[in-house]
């Protein structure tokens, strides 16, 4: 009988859809941007898509955590703002970024300290799934907490039932994908928040990624008519400087100014332990460069209180409040069942409600934990 963490996750698989065969009973997988070959026996990097026998195995048919939380926790501020999203996460990711905030998931099969038993999992079916998150009433389905592209085909599980209860899907993702993960996607995702960590080539290869993928993700979500919002975590004296925030902003406003990006501060965490905090004015300038580099929607976020109206979204013509916010809470919501500025009439780029009187507004904004 298994009994590690790993022997049980190697159980809770299926064969895999996202992968090519080659000679000799290998396989590519093509999940993600590392394309691994892999030949019988052999994992790839994410540790959780392997090669048996000729076959790709991947995740399937569990989660280690899940939970609703706010859509402006993912972060995102223009994919229908005051909604819950039914969140869930597996183990795995196909980085190890030494200042990872979830890595007693991410990095749990390759990390001793992250102390992740059996007893973590839980075996679930996609009806199930989502019965809970309409019990909790949530509107989207968010795959989360590790990199949801190493477990693409057990998301697609999930979201299609949720596409047959009505409710919208979404990827929090580090955008390492591939051009055939995204297309296997496309007919069930709404929305993909992606991180955008660096500019700097030599920082991806230290996380064990590689930029273009990244950027190139970016640019075709957009043009398949994915809503993409991008998040900057800024840390000290790894990409904070002045150059590299405008080389992000420019970035981002040559696939669209209309890409809302978050740049949010970091906290010392995992094997990064030994640099300061982000100052909140370290965000109050990303977000000038941001604004100056064309961007219309540049958010401040996780410092709820110190960063001024920067967790708000104003009218990029006309400058009116349209959604007034307090970290993950709605105060007030004006824009229109049309998408546009009640004001001048402007369009607003996002994902809205079409009833604009029934977002929740004034709530704690806080996560609730599904009961099993």
């Amino acid at each position: 009988m298994p009994e590690t963490l790993a022997e049980i996750l190697d159980e809770l698989t299926m064969p895999g859809q996202l992968f090519k065969k080659l000679d000799k009973d290998a396989v590519q997988c093509s999940a993600c941007a590392h394309r691994c070959v892999l030949k019988p026996g052999q994992r790839g990097i994410c540790n959780v898509r392997f090669n048996r026998d000729g076959v790709l195995r991947v995740p399937v048919g569990y989660v280690i955590s899940a939970q609703t939380d706010p859509i402006e926790k993912k972060p995102f501020a223009h994919f229908l703002p005051g909604s819950d999203a039914l969140s869930f996460g597996m183990v795995g990711c196909n980085f190890h970024c030494d200042f990872c905030q979830n890595w007693t998931t991410a990095q749990a099969l390759c990390e001793p300290a992250a102390h992740l038993g059996p007893e973590y999992i839980r075996q679930i079916t996609p009806e199930k799934m989502i019965a809970y998150g309409r019990q909790t009433g949530a509107q989207v389905v968010a795959s989360t907490y590790n990199e949801p592209l190493i477990t693409t085909e057990w998301a697609v599980e999930i979201f299609r039932q949720a596409k047959l209860a009505g409710m919208k899907c979404v990827y929090v993702s580090n955008g390492f994908a591939t051009p055939e993960v995204l297309k296997y996607l496309l007919p069930h995702l709404d929305g993909f928040k992606i991180d955008l960590k660096s500019m700097q080539p030599e920082h991806y290869r230290e996380m064990g990624g590689r930029l273009k993928p990244v950027l190139e993700t970016i640019q075709e979500a957009v043009e398949a008519g994915l809503w993409v919002e991008v998040v900057t975590l800024l840390i000290p004296g790894f990409n904070d400087s002045r150059e590299e925030m405008w080389e992000t902003a420019r970035f981002l406003t040559s696939v669209s100014p209309d890409i809302p990006w978050h740049v949010t501060a970091f906290h010392p965490d995992y094997k990064r332990r030994d640099v300061g905090s982000t100052p909140a004015s370290t965000l109050r300038l990303a977000a000038e460069v941001g604004q100056e580099a064309g961007l219309r929607y540049v958010y401040a976020g996780n410092l709820s209180g110190r960063v001024g109206s920067l967790e708000n979204t104003y009218c990029p013509y006309c400058q009116t409040l349209l959604i007034e916010r307090r970290g993950f809470s709605i105060l007030d919501y004006k824009i229109t069942a049309a998408g546009k500025c009640p004001k001048c009439g402007t369009d607003i780029a996002g994902v809205w409600p079409d009833r604009p009187e029934e977002v929740n507004r004034g709530s704690w904004g806080l996560p609730r934990r599904v009961s099993w």
